[in-house]
């Protein structure tokens, strides 16, 4: 039995360090009780379990949307919600701060970030982007670890009739390093519900200590396991349910403090529950994915789901089926929850996934197009009942997915193609190169997720030049800065030689009217047209004209026609790629595109080799130029905007934008009530532009004829001589491209603000989705900041509360220096924080004088004045010790004091104080640095006051050596 329970152990742990692979197939039977008809049933048990049974308040699944949280790209567990009860932030007048007792079922997403199991996903049989977690709670000490660990353990014995002898547990085995004891109390209550003792096994922190993150709330948690061998040999271990006692808090030194009040915080995956009761060895062989499998195979008229993994799925098939349906599932719940397939963030995880999706549905089981939208109905069947947004966008859902389901089928194709090609070049050990996989990525042209290129890559036995990647994305994290900031360095420029070489072989300047060919459908979604060109002269990367370039070469290239936007006027250069007339397989990524006396150069890598006289296809990277477009109108809007708030003298004096962000200078002084907008969202007003007036008319730097962008109103009517609509809207000259109807935009905030000059203010700003975001992280801070204000209102008695909430009320001040947020908001909550936080240091002075008193008046009842006291006190902090050697000074000052305090962290303080009549020989300091020394620490402060720190096991040894050194000096 030994043997078996070292082999369930070094299972255990496996399964608990990191979510493992469901087991490979086994022929026990997983349980011999009746199991509850559906999936839905087993969450209906479980919520009606701790409503009925035990008084749990039942609460709808928040949004996979995180609100507010910056630091969760999805919500991703069950206590995300409660994160403000957890660190006692909660608003106490919200409905939220009534909590006591809860349970729920909330809706997971662990795809991107920290938690990112996207591409574990089909390559076994239990890992997920989307699933549900069950989960209880207790609130404030309303319960704690033994009424938890009974009701887990009735509901599992009891309700779901799962055999006692098939479940193990967890508890947490103490941690020496910290000085953390073993949660006993844990291990008693399993021993006294009847779990034996060869099945409750001790572990470390790793696996049973859990943190909410680098600081705050956390505790020992205990976990319950299911065997699914039953007793066939070794235990085959899977986690069921984690239970988790939050009784301490991560302060920033690293230390543990106990918390005020103490919490439960549970969670159970649904998924794998539904297969332990329904006797899978599978999560996709439950009902909660047999359907959509069903629905697959009718779609598609692929060979029926297996179940296989690995080498045995041949051709991927299975593989494929369990990719498609946990997609399908994710794609329809983050839809309905607000979160659709973009460019950033968690709307660009999502768009991984969605064509992660479409690759495996298209290429392996050979799905017609418009399938995936197709399953949508399926989804909201299963899930509909408990989460009524899905109901509610059923009809919004598979619109949206078929359209980029349609957008991506084209780049898949094509880039499948590009892949083949590169790979007949290629030498037996070569590596695929960098470049050609960042064209095909996301960051590059075709948009195809960079995880799906190495899986495409993998399965024809190739590696990916990962070195050469690394090195691509760094480029493009520093081209797409965080602040908006122009590329200064351009790699290629056309000197005045070159140019004056051009003008007098006559070539005209490059034709970019091309750049403004775009439409915009009643579908929301804009056409742009197929621009096709030569080349006229190619360029080496020092500058010189060639007649060719070779293959793997930069270089730069003029056309004598191109759609792409040169950076000029504030806005990024357009990128995207070309191909070669009959050769549309050959990616030639064009990196900008810069204006140089009037011809257009762009900048290109050539995968093969390029001569002048090559025919070539211009495709303009839609989503970048989109974010462009985007950000440019709502540059326009901005405009306006502060010119209606603050006056007609309010002048830009210049910007930039790319997809990423807005950066907008502005000649005037911006008021705390003037730092934000809003402007787009509220209408849709179509943006018009023109090529109407002769530019030296207007201002002599713009083209002829130059471009009148009007919002709202249409050109001829703002420019009409008796007409007063410019006066009303945004009309502006610019050469740059605009959306055609503003309500793209969303939402506008300006999040960041910082002065230039006198006079001239540089303002940042985000739009859509990431300007929503904005307002929910302001929000959410605004209400952890109101939270700290009732905490200071209320008052404390105790210092180290006191501590804690300075503390927490520094955390808090440092995450909104840097948060994405209103910046109108930052300024007005960085002015209260520092108003709490002078109040909050004077609260921590009176109640550290206050024991600073009464424990100098123990101490000098302890040693009645004598002129030598050498001894220990326990103070949380050298602040305290200060004012305890201090204020025993001043009662006795003929007295030299000499303190210690040891800490729970092992280290020790210290602080002295020489008497007045002291020798001149006598200083404080050189006290001090006498007794820290020899402890390995340090010293410092005058020759009548000093302080240190220190580490020693023998107390008695530090204190002999003070008493020593003071008596040899007096």
């Amino acid at each position: 039995m030994a043997a078996s329970v070292a082999a369930a152990a070094a299972r255990l742990r496996r399964a608990i360090r990191r979510s493992s692979p469901w087991p490979g197939p086994s022929r026990q039977p997983l349980s011999t009780e009746p199991p509850p008809a559906r999936g839905s049933a087993v969450r209906d048990a479980f919520l009606s379990f701790f409503r009925d049974r035990h008084g749990h308040r039942l609460v709808p699944s928040a949004s996979v949307r995180p609100r507010g949280d910056p630091s969760l790209l999805f919500v991703n567990a069950g206590m995300n919600q409660f994160k403000p009860i957890f660190l006692g932030t909660v608003d106490p007048r919200s409905e939220m701060a009534s909590f006591r007792r809860v349970a729920n079922s909330q809706k997971c997403v662990r795809a991107g970030g920290r938690h990112n199991d996207l591409e574990d996903v089909g390559q076994d049989l239990s890992h997920h982007t989307f699933f549900e977690m069950l989960g209880n709670w207790a609130f404030g000490g309303e319960y704690f670890k033994e009424e938890a660990c009974s009701m887990a353990w009735e509901l599992l014995t009891q309700v779901y009739r799962i055999p006692k002898d098939r479940l193990w547990v967890s508890y947490f085995g103490g941690d020496p390093k910290t000085g953390l004891d073993p949660d006993l109390e844990s291990r008693d209550i399993w021993l006294s519900l009847g779990v034996p003792a060869s099945r409750v096994l001790a572990f470390g922190p790793q696996e049973n200590f859990w943190e909410m993150g680098d600081t705050g709330p956390c505790g020992p948690c205990t976990e319950i396991h299911y065997d699914l061998a039953g007793g066939a040999g070794a235990p085959q271990l899977v986690e069921l349910w984690n239970l988790v006692f939050m009784q301490h808090n991560r302060e920033a030194d690293g230390s543990l403090q106990p918390l005020p009040q103490w919490h439960v915080d549970t969670g159970m995956g649904l998924e794998r529950l539904v297969a332990v009761l329904q006797g899978k060895h599978s999560t996709y062989d439950t009902d909660l994915f047999s359907p959509l499998l069903s629905a697959i195979q009718q779609g598609c008229g692929a060979p029926p789901y297996s179940g296989r993994v690995g080498a045995a799925d041949a051709g991927r098939v299975d593989t494929a089926y369990r990719v498609v349906a946990d997609h399908i599932r994710t794609l329809c719940v983050c839809i309905a929850d607000g979160i659709s397939p973009g460019m950033t963030g968690a709307p660009l995880v999502l768009r991984q996934i969605l064509r992660r999706a479409v690759r495996f549905s298209m290429e392996i089981l050979r799905a017609p197009p418009g399938f995936l939208g197709s399953l949508v109905p399926v989804v909201v069947e299963s899930l509909g009942a408990a989460y009524p947004e899905l109901q509610k966008h059923s009809a919004q859902v598979p619109n949206l997915v078929s359209e980029d389901e349609a957008a991506f089928l084209a780049s898949l194709q094509r880039g499948r193609r590009i892949i083949d090609r590169t790979l007949r070049r290629l030498g037996p050990s070569d590596l695929f190169p960098a470049e050609v996989a960042w064209s095909l990525s996301l960051s590059g042209n075709l948009g195809l997720p960079l995880d799906l290129v190495e899986l495409m890559l993998k399965e024809e036995g190739v590696r990916l030049d990962t070195a050469g990647l690394e090195r691509l994305a760094q480029e493009e994290a520093q081209h797409r800065a965080q602040h908006a900031e122009p590329v200064q360095e351009q790699r290629l420029r056309l000197d005045v030689h070159a140019l004056g070489e051009l003008r007098r072989r006559g070539v005209p300047p490059t034709d970019d009217t091309p750049k403004y060919n775009y439409c915009l459908h009643p579908s929301g979604d804009y056409e742009f047209s197929l621009c096709e060109a030569q080349v006229l002269q190619l360029y080496s990367e020092d500058g010189t004209a060639v007649a060719s370039v070779e293959a793997g070469q930069r270089c730069g290239l003029l056309l004598d026609r191109t759609s792409f936007y040169a950076e000029q006027g504030g806005q990024a250069s357009d990128r995207g790629y070309l191909v070669r007339a009959g050769q549309p397989d050959v990616l030639f990524p064009v990196a900008r595109a810069q204006v140089c006396g009037g011809f257009i150069l762009h900048e290109v890598m050539a995968p093969e080799q390029l001569r002048v006289g090559d025919q070539l296809q211009l495709h303009v990277d839609k989503a970048w130029r989109l974010g462009c477009m985007e950000k440019h109108t709502a540059a326009h809007l901005l405009n306006w905007a502060l010119r209606q708030t603050l006056g007609p003298g309010t002048e830009q004096r210049g910007s930039y934008l790319n997809p990423e962000r807005l950066r907008f200078d502005v000649a005037t002084q911006v008021s705390p009530a003037q730092r934000n907008g809003n402007w787009a969202a509220a209408s849709d007003p179509p943006a018009s532009p023109s090529q109407a007036l002769p530019p030296h008319l207007l201002y002599p730097v713009y083209p002829d004829p130059v471009r009148v962008v009007s919002v709202g109103v249409p050109v001829a009517q703002a420019l009409a001589p008796a007409s007063q609509a410019a006066l009303q809207t945004s009309v502006e000259l610019c050469c740059g491209t605009h959306l055609l109807r503003t309500g793209a935009i969303g939402d506008l905030v300006i999040v960041g603000e910082r002065q230039l000059a006198k006079g001239t203010t540089r303002l940042l700003a985000v739009t859509g989705e990431q300007a929503q975001q904005a307002r929910e992280v302001g929000q959410s801070l605004a209400q952890d900041v109101k939270a700290a204000k009732e905490r200071l209102t209320r008052g404390s008695q105790d210092l180290a509360e006191a501590q804690r909430l300075s503390k927490d009320i520094g955390r808090l001040t440092e995450v909104i220096d840097t948060a994405v947020m209103p910046q109108w908001q930052r300024r007005e909550l960085q002015s209260t924080l520092k108003t709490l936080q002078r109040r909050a240091n004077t609260a921590i002075r009176k109640l550290e004088k206050g024991q600073a008193a009464e424990k100098s008046h123990e101490l000098l009842r302890r040693h009645e004045k004598q002129p030598l006291i050498v001894d220990t006190v326990p103070a949380e902090s050298l602040s305290v010790l200060v004012k305890v050697v201090r204020r025993l000074c001043e009662l006795s000052p003929s007295s030299s004091v000499f303190l210690l305090s040891p800490q729970p962290s092992g280290s020790v303080l210290c602080a002295c104080q020489v008497a007045q009549g002291a020798t001149p020989a006598f200083t404080a300091e050189a006290w001090a640095l006498a007794v820290c020394s020899p402890m390995g620490g340090k010293a410092w402060g005058s020759q009548v006051v000093a302080q240190g720190t220190g580490s020693t096991a023998d107390l008695e040894a530090a204190l002999r050596r003070a008493r020593a050194y003071a008596l040899n000096q007096l």
